[in-house]
């Protein structure tokens, strides 16, 4: 191994671990606001690149049927507990989102020639049919378990997962995809070159993180999910809807796992399930940060990226299970090293 080698490797590692760090930061999120290991995240980098390749292909994605479904199941669900306790005037606000904007969606896709489009619009209609799915996904299977333990929820994610694995296999089928890159061009740095791809997905992971930093710090909504996330009970009884928080804290995670599938999708093929294990990795990020840290995520996130860049050329056969081999001595360690505290009842 040579300085070149070394470079090229890093340049890998350092593209892969943006995007962990990005899917580790939603981990943390979602585990922090609802307590859900959220376990179907990278569902939502395959279903985001796979829209983006349809399009592309000038075909309808599957996606766009996901969101009528599931959009026409919350509808029903809220329909009829709006009936039952009396609150006709949420009905309209129901239909509007979750049956309107669907339809409205639908008719985008099916009269506009997507395929025509810049790149930029076709990433726009991309995230604007994969990110409600967060919301309702949450209503549907994990805000009736609200109160339930983490090991229910932890159950109920993974049943989610293969659920969505499930439809995406058929909706877009077994074959593997790729999209457009966002630039042909490359960087000359010394005895390597860049692939101006990667320097994208680095670049684009920064400033979302930067955008999330200060959506936290700025907004009232990005301070009612850190009072959520510090204290559920205590965050409730300031007028802060925990349930308002929850779908939040879904949109979020879905509209950075489908960006994320967007960015890699033109340096790797994407199949229908891809997504789970990207997602399981920025899961040992996540845990690396102990579930809680954001910058420990982004940390272990970009520890991750190394590790698999660098094991895939000593011994590529196993980089897999060097990478999740990480997790035992964290988990190891945070056992020896964490007080039990109890879960935050509400």
């Amino acid at each position: 191994m040579n300085a070149q080698i070394i470079l090229l490797l890093t340049q890998d590692g350092v593209t892969n671990g943006a995007i962990y760090a990005l899917l580790a930061l939603a981990l943390v999120l979602v585990f922090a606001v609802t307590r859900v290991i959220y376990i179907p995240q990278g569902e939502y980098v395959a279903l985001g690149a796979l829209t983006v390749a349809s399009f592309q292909a000038g075909k309808t994605p599957g996606t766009l049927w996901l969101l009528l479904g599931f959009g026409a199941a919350v509808a029903v669900v809220e329909f009829a507990i709006a009936l039952r306790s009396g609150r006709r005037r949420a009905i309209w606000r129901m239909l509007g989102w979750n049956l309107a904007y669907p339809l409205a969606a639908a008719l985008t896709v099916l009269t506009l020639d997507v395929q025509a489009m810049p790149l930029a619009a076709q990433v726009v209609l991309a995230l604007a049919l994969v990110v409600p799915l967060g919301p309702m996904i949450y209503r549907l299977a994990f805000q009736p378990l609200a109160h339930a333990s983490v090991l229910v929820l932890l159950i109920v994610a993974v049943a989610v997962h293969f659920v969505l694995v499930g439809l995406a296999l058929l909706l877009f089928g077994a074959e593997g995809r790729r999209t457009q890159p966002f630039t042909e061009a490359r960087v000359e740095l010394g005895a390597i070159t860049l692939n101006g791809q990667a320097l994208w997905v680095i670049g684009a992971s920064l400033v979302l993180i930067l955008v999330l930093y200060l959506f936290f710090e700025r907004t009232i909504y990005g301070k009612a999910l850190r009072a959520t996330a510090m204290h559920r009970t205590g965050a409730r009884l300031m007028g802060i809807s925990t349930v308002l928080a929850g779908k939040l804290s879904f949109l979020l995670a879905a509209l950075i796992g489908a960006l994320s599938g967007v960015l890699i999708a033109p340096l790797t093929t994407i199949y229908y399930d891809t997504g789970f294990m990207i997602g399981l990795k920025g899961f040992v990020a996540a845990i690396v940060g102990g579930l809680a840290s954001y910058p420990a995520a982004a940390a272990g996130a970009l520890l991750v990226g190394l590790l698999e860049s660098f094991s895939s050329f000593w011994a590529s056969s196993f980089k897999e299970v060097i990478v999740f081999t990480l997790i035992i001595p964290v988990l190891l360690w945070r056992s020896f090293t964490t007080r039990r505290a109890g879960e935050d009842e509400e």
